[in-house]
């Protein structure tokens, strides 16, 4: 049989590879537009009913088809939320068979779910599901960089110009490797400007940096946006961390002179679990070690913010090292996270925000999921009113346990 493949004895598992592979070469060069009947020409290609996409919003609240004749879906209360959230496969009863929610994951950043129908559910049908998922989160990641289709079908409203531009230097919500994952949430979701959140990973090194510029505006945008190229463009030159902040110091000095920004930016070696780190005018890290805050643990005497020129730039920075632990997480934050209040005038508060990280971590939370819980705690505790941006990064390592 040189045109199909036998899986099993029963005719439903034969594949036509001829088929599939005129699909997958089709999925190359698809319009994303054309994804949603794609994914069901690939499910039929492979013994199943039908495939659709899911995408979840900017804010992780709903999770919107890219076939846009069907119904969006909360990220909490459902089935497929349910996947999305714990990066699992959900299988539920349906009138004509059953329906398998499969999580779509680009390496640790979960982007949305494929909803697969079939009549009946084996080991070869469950495989080939999980495949068809896998392709899929790759032909969404790879379309995603030059299509503003696939930008717009995950917005739920209108966004300000500097958050347009700023989002378009933001790096993906979550990267990570067997030895750590990093992630991070930015809000308000549609009008940020002087928040800004980097992480990348150059070999077994995790780069991490977080970034608050003074004011609301075009400005503030236009300054975390500098500072951000200007870190990637040395870290990718070579750059130890010393030279990192200092390239960003004099681009910002240069090109935006009397602008400036406060932000922490730190380099951990996955594989020893040293981590160095410069706190420039910023709230300082805070290290999480098993279940608890490690007071003060992160803390290093104050420096300048980053951008000042003249007789206010620092001479040097100061760089301060440590060894993580197994498991341990570090969270970088702005101001606005811990300073949202409620109608009565409280603030969040810097305990409230740690607990809440300690307890849902404890609960077997995956960090990514823990910090979209947070960010909506936040919001709803200043009634969705934001007074200023809020920006939490948090990364783990683990190496034993992944």
């Amino acid at each position: 049989m040189s045109d199909t493949a036998r899986a099993s004895s029963d005719p439903d598992t034969i594949v036509d590879e001829n088929r599939l592979d005129e699909l997958i070469s089709e999925a190359q060069t698809a319009l994303p537009v054309e994804l949603p009947a794609l994914a069901n020409r690939c499910a039929r290609a492979l013994g199943l009913d039908t495939a659709s996409v899911y995408l979840v919003d900017l804010q992780q609240r709903l999770l919107i088809p890219l076939d846009e004749a069907q119904e969006s879906l909360p990220v909490d209360h459902s089935s497929a939320g349910w996947a999305y959230r714990t990066v699992s496969v959900q299988v539920v009863g349906a009138e004509d068979g059953l329906l398998l929610w499969m999580p779509l994951v680009d390496g640790a950043e979960r982007l949305g779910v494929l909803a697969v129908r079939t009549a009946s559910l084996d080991g070869v049908r469950m495989r080939r599901s999980r495949m068809l998922a896998h392709v899929f989160a790759m032909l969404i990641t790879s379309k995603r960089a030059y299509s503003d289709w696939l930008a717009a079908r995950t917005r739920t409203a209108t966004m300000a110009m500097p958050a347009e531009m700023l989002r378009a230097f933001l790096p993906p919500r979550t990267i990570g490797s067997s030895r750590c994952v990093s992630t991070a949430v930015l809000e308000p979701a549609y009008d940020v400007a002087g928040d800004a959140f980097d992480h990348s990973v150059v070999k077994n090194i995790l780069h991490t940096m977080i970034l608050d510029a003074m004011g609301h505006d075009l400005t503030a945008g236009l300054t975390t946006s500098v500072a951000m190229a200007a870190a990637r463009n040395a870290r990718r030159g070579g750059a130890d961390l010393a030279d990192v902040v200092d390239s960003v110091d004099h681009a910002l000095a240069r090109w935006l002179p009397d602008h400036f920004c406060t932000g922490v930016l730190c380099r951990l070696d996955a594989e020893t679990g040293v981590l160095r780190w410069v706190n420039c005018g910023h709230p300082p890290p805070l290290l999480i070690r098993a279940r608890r805050v490690l007071g003060r643990a992160l803390e290093s005497p104050p420096q300048p913010p980053i951008g000042l020129a003249g007789p206010l730039a620092p001479a040097a920075r100061q760089i301060h090292e440590t060894t993580l632990e197994p498991g341990d997480c570090v969270l970088l934050y702005t101001d606005g996270v811990v300073e949202a209040r409620d109608a009565d005038g409280a603030e969040f508060g810097l305990d409230r925000f740690t607990d809440f990280i300690i307890r849902s971590s404890s609960a077997g939370q995956r960090p990514a999921e823990v910090l979209r819980l947070l960010i909506h705690a936040i919001l709803d505790y200043q009634r969705n009113q934001l007074r200023d941006d809020a920006t939490i990064l948090l990364f783990e390592w683990s190496p034993q346990l992944r």
